[in-house]
Formats: structure tokens, C-alpha cells, sequence
């Protein structure tokens, strides 16, 4: 039998410097999540610091695992749900931007992000890993923000058996038709769901950031998406309709491999 689940995306505005307010708000969108069904929820990029916190990174930083996975993994365990989102981890001298993702069961596995847009190559090194993550009832990809424009990462991770692709994103108002039309395109050219979940509100009274998060089926098609301010979507996947669209235009069964990886070694 397919397997069918809820899952969602937390849209909320992240206050720049202030974890304990942004911990705050994301337990309790959480709480409303799994309240409507939820078993997999995905944050917003640097949500426990807000995005605009160049200054103070290094501060704002934690090891993955350690503190930050542990509240995450606390929420997980008390709401029954897995969680993601992206936070500045510290490695030794280096900084990253980070997806975390967490359990019932605590800390899952993390990703950090490669393609790394304008000035967060000053901020962050570059992740060089493409992990996909066995939760049981699916298998999820992670990716951040900027990634979102890369084909080659959400391509990868479907070849690898993600059903899902999930990206944790702070992506800006002045390049909202980007997003819309990209976290369509991620969904329909690798026949998986993608959950597309971004912050809202103004940091610094400059960066505006879009909102817009949606929840996209196999077809490219927006099974529920959010305004310009906090929400909670919720949508259903259900295996049985990415099986379908996968022989429908079957994309990954008749990609040319050979071809694709000699033009990246070029």
C-alpha cells in the first residue's frame, strides 16, 4: 500500500539576535502543525537567530549536534514530529549554514549549504555533501535557500531515493518570481514533493524577506502555500501520485548520466 502523510511548513518572522523569542514562536507553530496532523515540519533558514546577524555569527553559532539540536530534538520528542531547519554551526574556526534535522529520537543528520549566495561566501564555508535521510516513512533531502536555483542538488538527492526534497530557505521579496517558479521546477523535473518553507517580515528596515512558502506535489503542482506574513501549511503526500508521475514523464529512468557527468568533470 502507498504510504500517506502530513506534512508542513512553519512560516514565521525570525527577530534578528533574539533565540529564546525565535525558539518561542517556532515551538509554538510546531504545536499547530502537529495539532493538524503533521509528522515532518520544516523551519526557515536561520531561524533560531534571525538571517541579518553578519556582526555576530560567531557568537550566534553552535556545534551540530549540541545545544540547538537538543531544544529542536526536545520539540520533536514532546510534538512526535521531525523537524528542520538551517542554524550557523560552528566547526572549529569555521562557520556553516546549516540544515539540522531531528526526531522523537533526537538528532538525525544535517546538511551544509553549497551554493552560497553573494556575501555568505564572507559569512560561511561551503558544504561539499548531498546526504539523504531515512525517517522511516520517507526519505528527505535537505537544502537551503540559494539552492533552490541549482537543479543538479534536488537531481542528486531524488537519484539517491529522496521523496521529498525540503529546503529551509530566507529568500528576499525582490526575487520572489525566482522562487515561485524554481520550487515548481525542483518538484516536476525529479517527480518528488518538495517543501518550500521560508521567512517572512523586514530585518534591518532593509531585507525584506517574501514568505511564500508552499508545499508542492510530484506534478509541480502547489498543494498549499502561504501569504506574506506567519503561517502554517499543512498537505498531504502520498507515495501512490509520485509513483504515478514518475511513470508518467519518467525524468530520473531515462536520464543520461554519462552525459551530465562528463560536462561537470569538464
Amino acid at each position: 500500500m502507498d504510504k500517506i502523510f502530513r506534512v508542513a511548513a512553519v512560516q514565521m518572522d525570525c527577530a534578528a539576535y533574539e533565540p529564546e523569542r525565535n525558539f518561542a514562536t517556532a515551538e509554538r507553530l510546531l504545536q499547530n502543525a502537529a495539532a493538524r496532523g503533521a509528522v515532518l515540519a520544516v523551519l526557515p533558514e536561520l531561524f533560531n537567530t534571525g538571517y541579518r546577524v553578519e556582526d555576530r555569527d560567531r557568537e550566534l553559532a553552535h556545534p551540530v549536534p549540541g545545544a540547538v539540536t537538543e531544544r529542536m530534538s526536545a520539540i520533536g520528542r514532546t510534538l512526535d514530529m521531525f523537524i528542520a531547519g538551517a542554524v550557523i554551526e560552528r566547526d572549529g574556526e569555521r562557520l556553516y549554514d546549516t540544515a539540522i534535522l531531528v526526531g522523537p529520537d533526537g538528532f538525525v543528520g544535517s546538511y551544509r549549504k553549497n551554493n552560497l549566495w553573494a556575501r555568505e561566501v564572507e559569512r560561511f564555508a561551503r558544504g561539499e555533501t548531498l546526504p539523504v535521510h531515512d525517517i522511516g516513512f520517507c526519505r528527505l533531502g535537505l537544502q537551503i535557500c540559494y539552492d533552490i536555483g541549482f537543479p543538479e542538488g534536488a537531481r542528486i538527492l531524488s537519484i539517491q531515493g529522496a521523496d521529498i526534497v525540503a529546503y529551509t530557505s530566507a529568500f528576499g521579496m525582490a526575487r520572489l518570481y525566482a522562487w515561485d517558479l524554481a520550487s515548481r521546477a525542483r518538484a516536476l523535473e525529479n517527480g518528488s514533493y518538495v517543501i518550500a518553507c521560508n521567512r517572512c517580515g523586514v530585518e534591518k528596515g532593509e531585507t525584506q524577506f517574501a514568505g511564500a512558502s508552499r508545499i508542492i506535489g510530484p506534478r509541480g503542482n502547489v498543494l498549499a502555500s502561504a501569504g506574506d506574513g506567519e503561517d502554517v501549511i499543512v498537505a498531504e503526500v502520498d507515495f501512490g501520485e509520485m509513483r504515478k508521475q514518475r511513470s508518467a514523464l519518467p525524468y530520473l529512468k531515462n536520464l543520461r548520466r554519462d552525459i551530465a557527468a562528463s560536462y561537470y568533470r569538464a
